[in-house]
């Protein structure tokens, strides 16, 4: 593979950038802990049950982004829909 046609598969996307941000959360859980302010609750904050959602959130989020690479394959359309399911998933998160 020549680095023209390399240059031209590698996409960076906003799904990218959130997989990185669990990513980087699920190991920064992992190694100093969850800490609550204002009481001590140590059988609820184990830092492994954290840290292996933000893993389970960055798998699904780099499989949110393969799929839908597939099926929006205009760089400026696929920007606009990955913020808008972005968009959607933090007001549906602050709704909870």
């Amino acid at each position: 593979m020549t680095y023209d046609n390399m240059k031209n598969k590698i996409r960076i996307t906003p799904l990218n950038f959130a997989a990185a941000f669990f990513l980087f959360v699920a190991v920064y859980v992992l190694i100093f802990g969850v800490k609550v302010i204002g009481g001590h609750y140590p059988h609820v904050l184990k830092s492994g049950i954290f840290a292996a959602v933000f893993f389970l959130f960055a798998i699904v989020v780099s499989f949110m982004d393969i799929m839908l690479r597939n099926f929006f394959r205009d760089l400026k359309k696929l920007w606009v829909i990955e913020l808008s399911f972005i968009t959607l998933a933090i007001i549906l998160f602050l709704m909870a």
